[in-house]
């Protein structure tokens, strides 16, 4: 293996390499490893494969990279002799790279992770890429003999090693912001330099030598089965990329699975109902079935049978619910009919009377019968507006005193039902601010100019002990009515402020915090000197908050609102006026109010940029917003599309939505900007 030829009759001859090949083998371990590096990050999170699953394809996909690699940069060097392959021995190669690879991943998984760890991940991974490169080696059948130079020899093995090391303190390291493909495609960058380096630098350490006598080949590097070979590594890497493919398909498939609906009926769960809910071709009815007394039902016979009756009903339901409807989940005794284009109401009773004569009788199962009292409880919406009360004039039925659990239909009846409703969430607010019920989210406005986090927008929730998670859109338009939401506003700035002081003591700075102040609040005089009041109590400087007001703030009293926020503006507090563009009177009040910013309601985001009108619309509405100088902020905004084009529209474009995050508590936002600044700062 070291033996020098020199001696006797022996001369050396050298090889040639062709560049475009070179750069091709590079490419090849940089696709390998970025393909194993994307599945090895799906197996850090739970997923429907049980990790050991994405582990295998990654080394799979790994160990074949090295392999191909290898190859591939043999065929670019050029040698005038004759030369062929052992393919036992060259299929078998492939073998410690994959295996190199599976315990380099797994040590990098690893909860608890140090020094040593990294060094055993890096000999692995470099023993592995460096076994397979002398092994396709030894599979090389020539006419001539080769040695290796101890020195090179050991320093390509060292090489491997050494940014294999590298490759997997990034990675591990770096593991929380492996979703940014770049820093995915960066570390794999870095793993294929670590099998590329160490190819060519064994090669250099390689001597080749051959009798002076020796015929030499006309066609350099005459190599008898290489056709075969590239058909492997071209199958190889065309299956290496579906696999990455159809892991990305996968992960997206299992996400919304997941987020969207419910994992033992497989219906659409209570996120997907709110989501249909709220589309422009709004459902003209909405049904829920109640299921009372399920948790008896449990101690009297078990959770198995108790989940073989939901399973049954679900399957009832699909086949007995009417045309043009769909059917949710919602909770565990709740299942929900969204129906659209009906005729009438007798259309609706019909179908729902239908199931209500089904749950009369006891169902059968496992020798038990099993008797279900429920309630159907239906509310009717004429038009857009009415379908955003839908929901709520369900659960006033559900919740009425009158309403007795004995399998029948009852539809929504204003005069009886809105009232108790109503009213248990206008006498429970105090509870629920005293109880812990209220709680603060918050979502980030990033700016596209720089990704740096330009402030976060304070949202409400209610986690009702009786009605679970009320959605904003039930409870909010409830507490105004009543002006209740005053008190509830007092309680959030309060709040909002503390946690500014909170985050300062920790070094920690979001810049902005907005908060919405209700329509009839934001001419109290009383909502200045709360403000005041509690930015003096916690040290916030008025920089720190922002107001959102809507612009029926200003339609209401015109000349009294703009003189309350010319007097929010003299404190140093920003303005902005949210959804913009969802009223008939924005523009003709715009030129007058003196705000700081404009938020772009969600709607005028949803279609662009497929929908040629939305986009022009909302050019216009960016043009007016710049020419008046103003902060310009986009609401649900969820798309990679939505983001190119806003960037291309907009100078300076600040979004808010589900593209960069979900609304957050306040530990989970701290994490959340953790990742995004140092996701940032790597990609600067």
């Amino acid at each position: 293996m070291f033996r020098n030829y020199v001696e006797g009759d022996m001369v050396v001859i050298q090889g040639d390499y062709a560049a475009s090949i070179v750069l091709l083998s590079v490419l090849i371990a940089v696709i390998a490893s970025y393909s194993a590096l994307a599945m090895n990050g799906r197996a850090q999170r739970n997923g429907f494969f049980h990790r050991y699953i994405w582990l295998l394809f990654a080394s799979i996909a790994m160990g074949f990279g090295i392999w191909s690699m290898h190859f591939v940069g043999m065929s670019a060097f050029s040698l005038p002799v004759h030369m062929k392959y052992n393919v036992p021995l060259t299929v078998l190669s492939i073998v410690p790279a994959m295996i190199a690879s599976f315990l380099a991943f797994y040590l990098s998984s690893l909860s608890k992770r140090g020094f040593w760890m990294y060094v055993l991940a890096g000999i692995s991974m470099g023993t592995g890429i460096s076994t397979m490169h002398y092994m396709g080696m030894y599979a090389m059948e020539m006419d001539i003999f080769y040695t290796y130079d101890r020195l090179l020899f050991a320093v390509s093995i060292g090489i491997a090693v050494a940014v294999s090391m590298i490759a997997v303190y990034i990675f591990s390291s770096l593991q929380l912001y492996m979703k940014n493909r770049w820093i995915q495609l960066c570390t794999a960058v870095i793993m294929g330099l670590a099998v590329s380096s160490m190819h060519y630098t064994g090669m250099s350490a390689i001597t080749f030598y051959m009798p002076k006598d020796f015929p030499i080949h006309t066609l350099a590097h005459e190599m008898e089965n290489i056709g075969g070979l590239v058909i492997i590594v071209t199958v190889g890497m065309a299956f290496l990329l579906g696999m990455l493919f159809l892991s990305g398909q996968i992960d997206r498939y299992v996400e919304y699975r997941t987020n969207f609906f419910d994992s033992y009926t497989k219906l659409p769960n209570r996120r997907s109902f709110e989501q249909d809910l709220q589309k422009h071709l709004f459902p003209e009815y909405l049904s829920i079935w109640h299921l009372n007394g399920l948790e008896e039902l449990n101690k009297e016979y078990s959770y198995q049978i108790v989940d073989e009756v939901i399973k049954r009903l679900a399957e009832k339901f699909k086949s007995l619910a009417p045309a043009s409807s769909e059917l949710y989940r919602m909770e565990e005794n709740r299942f929900a009919f969204l129906m659209k284009d009906v005729k009438d109401n007798s259309q609706v009773k019909e179908a729902m009377q239908r199931i209500a004569d089904y749950l009369q009788k006891p169902l059968l199962i496992d020798g038990e019968k099993i008797y279900l009292s429920s309630v159907c409880a239906v509310a009717e919406a004429n038009n857009k507006t009415e379908a955003v009360a839908l929901y709520a004039n369900v659960l006033a039925v559900i919740d009425h005193s009158s309403t007795n659990f004995v399998n029948e239909v009852i539809f929504y009846d204003p005069s009886i039902h809105t009232r108790t409703f109503e009213r248990e969430l206008v006498d429970d607010i105090s509870r629920a601010i005293k109880d812990g019920e209220l709680f603060l989210v918050y979502q980030p406005k990033v700016s596209l100019r720089g990704n740096q986090v330009e402030g976060l927008e304070t949202l409400l929730r209610w986690n009702h002990p009786t009605h679970g998670l009320l959605s904003p859109a039930v409870f909010i338009p409830i507490l105004e009515t009543h002006n209740r939401m005053v008190g509830v506003t007092d309680w959030i700035i309060e709040q909002v402020c503390r946690q500014i002081a909170n985050w300062r003591e920790n070094g920690i700075s979001f810049e902005q915090i907005s908060i919405n102040i209700p329509g009839e609040y934001v001419t109290s005089p009383k909502l200045l000197h709360v403000l005041k009041d509690n930015m003096q109590h916690y040290k916030v400087s008025a920089s720190q908050l922002e107001l959102e007001i809507t612009e029926t703030s200003f339609v209401r009293n015109i000349d009294k609102a703009i003189q309350a926020v010319i007097a929010f503006r003299k404190e140093g507090l920003s303005v902005a006026l949210d959804d913009f563009g969802t009223g008939v009177s924005s523009l003709s009040y715009l030129k007058k109010m003196p705000i700081s910013t404009l938020k772009i309601d969600k709607s005028f985001i949803d279609e662009i940029p497929a929908s040629e009108k939305d986009s022009s619309i909302m050019e216009a509405m960016i043009g007016l917003g710049q020419s008046l100088k103003l902060t310009i902020v986009f609401e649900g905004v969820e798309t990679k599309e939505q983001i190119e084009f806003l960037k291309n529209a907009c100078i300076m474009p600040v979004v808010q939505g589900y593209y960069f995050s979900k609304p957050q508590t306040s530990e989970e936002i701290v994490l959340w900007n953790q990742v995004h600044l140092a996701t940032t700062k790597a990609l600067a």
